[in-house]
This record gives C-alpha cells, sequence and structure tokens, in this order.
C-alpha cells in the first residue's frame, strides 16, 4: 500500500528563532543519535528531541567499522570511524587492525577500501594501500598483507582482484597471481595461499575454478585443483575458507569439489585438493567458516542441518547439539576460548533477541549478555586479545530499541527511557505544554487504542485521555494556540466531514470551520503568525492553483499570493523568523536548483543560497534556536555520510544573519 509520508514541526514556541540562525552550517553534528530506518517526524521543547518514523533502533553514529570490549560489549573509548561498508578485518599482530571494504575515508582521512588501524585506536598515517575496488578478503602473514577483491589497482600497481601488500607500508609486492574473477576469501598455512570466489583462472592460463592454492613465493597455482562447480555456468563461487592441519574447508555455492558431490560446503585434503568423507549436506549458501579444535563452525543462508548457523564435528560433518537458531543469515563466524560471535543480518539468535551480532556460548548455544545491538547487517568479525572488530554495512552499534517514535536527550544527542511503543508507522509529532501529539498510521500507542492520532504524556510516554477519533491516516500536524492543524488520508474528524485536511480544538477535539480543501493530499504543516504553511501533493488549495507548497490564511483557509511553485512533491516544512524551511523529494523551488531541501523566504517565496544537497528524499525538518534538524531517507547530506537524521549548527564564529554560512 502506498502510504504518503508527513514532516513534522515543533510547537510556534519552538519555532521563533534568533537573528544568528541564517549563519548555518552545511556539517551535521557528530554526537546525534542515528536511527536504522527513515524519520518521518521531529519536534523540539527545550531539553528533548522527539523524533517518529519507521525506524525500530536509535543509536550513536559509529560509522561502519567498530572495535568492541569482549567483556562490556561497548565500543571502545577511541577509534576511526569507517564511512562505507567493511567487508573484512584482520589483526595486524600488534593490537591494530587490517580492515576492507567498499569505503573512502577512515578518521574523515582519504582511505580507498583498505587501511590500517593502529593498536591505540589511531589510523595509521603512512600505510595507504588505495585500492580501485572493493575489499573482500583479508589475510596476515608475518610481514604481508594478503587482499582479494574486485579491484584491479591497489598498493600502488596494477593488481587484479589479489595481491600482497607490505604490512609496514602498504606497497603492493612483485607476487602477482592476476586472477579474473572476484577474490572473496582467502586463508594461509605455511607457504601457501588459498583462494576462494568468482575466478576461473589466474595468470591467464591457470584453470582453477572457484578455489585454488597460491604459492606464497611465486604468486602462480600449486597442482591442488579441487575445481568447484554447480548447477548452471557462472552460477557457482566460494567465499568461505578455513585451514585446520590437513584439512582446508570450503563454503560458499557449489554442489561438487573435490570430485565429490557436496553442497555448499565440503572438507577437502590440503595435500591432493579432494573432497575428504566429511559431508555436512548445506541446503544453501555458507558465508562464514571457522575451526576451533575438534569443532566447525558455520554461518549462511542454509536452512539444513541448522538454521543459518551450525557447529559441525569436525572428524565425521554430522551437527552437534550445540544449535543457536538464528532469525536471519549470519555472514561472519570468530571463535575465541569458549564464546563463538556471530554477525549478520540476524535479531534474534541464541534464545535471545540480538541485532546482528551476538556471543554464543561455545558449549550451550546460548547467547551471552553480551549485545552490542547495531543497527544493520554485520559482515566481518575478528578477535584481538579483548577486543572484537566489527565490520558491515550498519552505520551504528550501541544503541537501544525504539519502536517508530523515540526522545532524545537535545544536548547529548542520545535517547531517553520516554518510549510509547506504536504499532504502526508516526509521520507527524508536534508539542504542546506537557503532551505530545503523534500522528500516523498507528491503531495503538502508548499503551492505549488510539487510531492515527494520540496526545502521550510528555514524561511518561502513556497515552492520555485526548482522542479525536479519525477515520485514516495523518502525515502532518501543527499547533498554534488552541488549535491543531493536520492534514492527511482522512474524510471526517470527531465525526465531522473534512477532505484530506482540517482544523480542531486542542482541548475538546472537535473539528473548526477552518476547510482549505486541497485536491490532493497534505503531507506538511508549519504555523507562523496568522499563516499556515501547507506542502505536499496537491496542484490547487484554498481556492488557488499551487503546485506542491502554498501558504494559507488561519481563518479563512484561503491561500495567500506566496508560491514558490516547486517541481515534486513537498514532504517537510518548518518556520523560523523570515525563512521557510522545504524538504522531499524536489529538484527545482523558490526559483533554484535544489535537491531535495532548501531555505525560502517567507515574504517573496525565493530560495535563499542555503544548499545542503542530500542524495534522497527529505521527510522532516524542524529548527529551535540556531539549529535545524533533517530527517528521511537520505544517507548523505551536506557532503556527508549521515543515515536518516542530521543536525546543523552554525559555526561559532557566526554572530549576524547577513550570510549563509557553508562548510
Amino acid at each position: 500500500m502506498h502510504r504518503r509520508r508527513a514532516a513534522i514541526i515543533s510547537g510556534l514556541a519552538f519555532l521563533i528563532l534568533a537573528p544568528a540562525l541564517h549563519a548555518q552550517s552545511s556539517i551535521p553534528r557528530e554526537e546525534t543519535w542515528v536511527t536504522n530506518g527513515p524519520v518521518y517526524a521531529i519536534a523540539r521543547t527545550t531539553d528533548t528531541v522527539y523524533i517518529g518514523g519507521i525506524f525500530t533502533y536509535v543509536g550513536p553514529c559509529t560509522g561502519n567499522g567498530v572495535p568492541i570490549s569482549a567483556s562490556t560489549g561497548q565500543s571502545v573509548a577511541s577509534f576511526p570511524k569507517v564511512n562505507g561498508p567493511v567487508y573484512a578485518c584482520v589483526p595486524d599482530g600488534s593490537g591494530g587492525w587490517f580492515i576492507g571494504g567498499d569505503f573512502t575515508q577512515v578518521g574523515g582521512i582519504a582511505r580507498n577500501r583498505i587501511a590500517h588501524i593502529r593498536a591505540d585506536g589511531s589510523l595509521d598515517p603512512t600505510w595507504k594501500a588505495n585500492s580501485n575496488g572493493a575489499v573482500e578478503a583479508l589475510a596476515v602473514s608475518g610481514p604481508t598483507v594478503y587482499a582479494g577483491g574486485n579491484f584491479t589497482s591497489i598498493g600502488g600497481q596494477p593488481r587484479n582482484r589479489i595481491a600482497a601488500l607490505s604490512a609496514a607500508t602498504g606497497q603492493a609486492s612483485a607476487w602477482n597471481p592476476d586472477a579474473n574473477g572476484d577474490v572473496r576469501a582467502l586463508a594461509v598455512s605455511g607457504s601457501t595461499i588459498y583462494a576462494g570466489g568468482d575466478f576461473t583462472m589466474f595468470a591467464g592460463d591457470w584453470s582453477r575454478n572457484y578455489i585454488a592454492a597460491l604459492d606464497a613465493s611465486s604468486g602462480q597455482p600449486t597442482p591442488w585443483n579441487p575445481n568447484a562447480s554447480g548447477p548452471g555456468s557462472g552460477s557457482s563461487w566460494v567465499c568461505a575458507l578455513a585451514v585446520s592441519g590437513s584439512t582446508v574447508y570450503a563454503g560458499g555455492f557449489f554442489t561438487i569439489i573435490g570430485g565429490q558431490p557436496r553442497t555448499c560446503i565440503a572438507a577437502l585434503d590440503a595435500s591432493t585438493g579432494q573432497a575428504t568423507a566429511w559431508n555436512a549436506h548445506a541446503n544453501w549458501y555458507v558465508d562464514a567458516l571457522a575451526v576451533s579444535g575438534s569443532t566447525v563452525y558455520a554461518g549462511g543462508s542454509f536452512t539444513q542441518p541448522r538454521k543459518f548457523i551450525a557447529a559441525l564435528d569436525a572428524s565425521t560433518g554430522q551437527v552437534t547439539a550445540w544449535n543457536p537458531t538464528a532469525s536471519g543469515p549470519v555472514y561472519a563466524l570468530a571463535v575465541s576460548g569458549s564464546t563463538v560471535y556471530a554477525g549478520g543480518n540476524f535479531t534474534s539468535i541464541g534464545g535471545e533477541p540480538r541485532n546482528h551480532i551476538a556471543a554464543l556460548n561455545a558449549s550451550t548455544g546460548q547467547a551471552t549478555a553480551w549485545n552490542p545491538n547495531a543497527n544493520d547487517t554485520v559482515s566481518a568479525l575478528a578477535v584481538s586479545s579483548s577486543t572484537i572488530y566489527a565490520g558491515g554495512e550498519f552505520t551504528s552499534i550501541g544503541g537501544q530499541t525504539r519502536n517508530r517514535i523515540a526522545a532524545l536527550n537535545a544536548s547529548t544527542g542520545q535517547a531517553t527511557a520516554w518510549n510509547p511503543n506504536p504499532d504502526g508507522a508516526v509521520n507527524a509529532l508536534t508539542v504542546s505544554s506537557s503532551a505530545v501529539y503523534a500522528g500516523g498510521d498507528f491503531g495503538n500507542i502508548g499503551g492505549q487504542p488510539r487510531y492515527f492520532l494520540a496526545a502521550l504524556n510528555a514524561s511518561t510516554g502513556q497515552a492520555t485521555d485526548w482522542n479525536p477519533n479519525l477515520n485514516n491516516y495523518v502525515y502532518t500536524i501543527a499547533i498554534s494556540g488552541s488549535a491543531i492543524y493536520a492534514g492527511g488520508q482522512f474524510t471526517s474528524i470527531g465525526g465531522q466531514t473534512r477532505h484530506l485536511a482540517a482544523a480542531f480544538d486542542v482541548s475538546t477535539g472537535n473539528v473548526t470551520p477552518w476547510n482549505p480543501n486541497p485536491n490532493s493530499a497534505v503531507t506538511a504543516l508549519a504555523v507562523s503568525g496568522s499563516t499556515i504553511y501547507v506542502a505536499g501533493e496537491f496542484g490547487n488549495i484554498g481556492g488557488q492553483p499551487r503546485n506542491y507548497i502554498a501558504a494559507l490564511d488561519s481563518s479563512t483557509g484561503q491561500a495567500t499570493a506566496w508560491n514558490p511553485n516547486a517541481d515534486y512533491i513537498v514532504s517537510a516544512l518548518a518556520v523560523s523568523g523570515s525563512t521557510v524551511y522545504a524538504g522531499g523529494g524536489f529538484t527545482s523551488i523558490g526559483g533554484q536548483t535544489r535537491n531535495r531541501i532548501a531555505a525560502v523566504n517567507a515574504s517573496t517565496g525565493q530560495a535563499t543560497a542555503w544548499n545542503p544537497n542530500a542524495n534522497s528524499s527529505i521527510r522532516a525538518l524542524a529548527v529551535s534556536g540556531s539549529t535545524v534538524y533533517v530527517g528521511g531517507e537520505f544517507t548523505t547530506i551536506g557532503g556527508q555520510p549521515r543515515a536518516y537524521f542530521a543536525q546543523f549548527e552554525p559555526p561559532p564564529t557566526a554572530v549576524d544573519g547577513s550570510d549563509w554560512i557553508l562548510y
């Protein structure tokens, strides 16, 4: 079902700003927590920022690679943030880490897809291997770092998908196996480098299908050749490898390997390349392998012989009694002593709710109390002493569960205990006195049945007795004095007919005569004095043609002469003095090119110079003092990576509003 989303604006008392507002930065605040899904609503009081949407998590903006304490589950005190996915991580042997993925910055410094993080948590300033394609696999052997992926240049040299780099400098050595397809897995044993991936050839004329052993000196394939294959041409790969003694364990997507039928997982003789009698019979992809003593741990998308994660006897291949039963795929495994660390795309494992990362008791399979709580997929794990490095597609670790609505401390940016827990999306928020008003798609919120609109106690999060009883979705609400203005999909409020937009009494919920009668949905509202700014999907409102944005008289509902004329849907509004902030899906507004977010003069309707340039839709805006809050579906804004929620503040030297300052 298509559901239009609304922006939310805080009450009038929080929209009248100091003159210094106009000196806005285009760089979002670092401390503010982020979510794991779109933010559609924002409202601000002196101490609290309320946000609503379809997220289930709020947490610190940690980036995509985080070292985590093995005892507390919290991120370590100091580490450089990674600005893109981390697919591989390995200890450097000195308390630090080599990481690979598809990022371009580490700690704000340019590092293309591979980097070295030192033991003190800082980025190594001299190690610059700089790959031109994603790095998907890493292995360390003495002074050498082996890297695999889909690159054609790394360490300052042309290298096709596999390379050997100096652990001291990051420069590529002469070692050059030259793979013709992605290298997804690496393992080292003595003078042999095992590689798995999508390749079928090395060095132009050495045929090796998806798995190979390479000489550590020459880079040429050894005679070892398990020759994996699958149900169709080009449909197979090996993406997990582990070596234990004279056995090489391989996981991926194949049906034949080492001369025997083996589905997605196999044990291969390290001398001959032939499959051993060991046969675990996985029914789908195996993405991760780890060996500890007499046990082989496997993770992936399989559901047999265990669901997404399994422990296999290293001698027989039979599953052990160990059975954590994850709720989704497991993509990363690491073992340390009596603990098995797992990362992936699950929300429960080992009998406990765990988001994407967990520690499991190696004997019982039960989840331990360790709970870093990531907001998205964990793809890589490695253990070094008392620290676990986690990498993946997540942007936050160490947050809290909040379903669709949350309250953040305005000073620290962290979540408070306030938790109304609605059963559907929150599209709209506004604040008045001791109540937080929420609109959306829900039927229950704050512990009570409330359809589409509710008032919540600002202290407890419980629903109050106020209940106007709408008949369909609310996309936006705004409050001014004794009236609440609403837009959405409804056709009645309090038993009175109103088409898509209405005003009703804040005390009684009764509808007022105000009736602008738009020809399509109103998805955003903001109030300034006697003017109601409206935005949405309409082409006509208040008796006048207006494209997606308009100003209405608060008494009559008629459109004023103000007309910024957006070229596409406007989904969010906020007002500050002589400025109207607008967000949505547009690329032009107020006579200027503006990508999804703009500041418009409240008198002329022309766009100002402020231009954060978001990479996807803006769904929510709010202003307080000299701060602009932005929510939506974006992942980059103001030239910086920010997922779904961002905060803009002026530079410390800004003292007047004569010019916009962008930095």
